[in-house]
């Protein structure tokens, strides 16, 4: 059992180590969609920064979750999509997409009265 869950560990931290931060995920989210450009992207992520949406994709292309597709035109045009495996990430992220969506409610309630309760001693 223990060799189990050393595996299942460093499965986790492989994981975690390419989701890592609080953008990849939504970029991913983003791409399941479908095909995007930058702008796009930077639409759809709202609140990220050029530079670290461009670092992020930089990051997923490089771990073989994105691709990036260049087409020779003018002006030029990029297109990010997700690979097979970032697909595979995706439906890996849906449970826990699920679970928070259950105990959104509860995680808020608990988290204000932590707040309330460090404000009032």
């Amino acid at each position: 059992m223990p060799e189990r869950c050393e595996v299942f560990v460093s499965g986790l931290d492989a994981s975690i180590d390419v989701v890592g931060g609080k953008w990849k995920v939504l970029i991913l989210w983003a791409l399941g969609g479908g095909p995007k450009r930058f702008g796009e992207l930077r639409r759809a992520v709202a609140g990220v920064s050029e530079k670290v949406l461009a670092q992020h994709l930089r990051e997923l292309e490089r771990d073989e979750v994105v691709h990036r597709e260049v087409h020779d035109v003018v002006p030029p045009k990029v297109e990010y999509s997700l690979t097979p495996s970032g697909e595979d990430l995706i439906e890996a992220l849906r449970p826990l997409g699920a679970w928070g969506c259950a105990h959104k409610t509860r995680l808020e309630e608990i988290r204000g009265a932590a707040v309330c309760e460090g404000v009032a001693s």
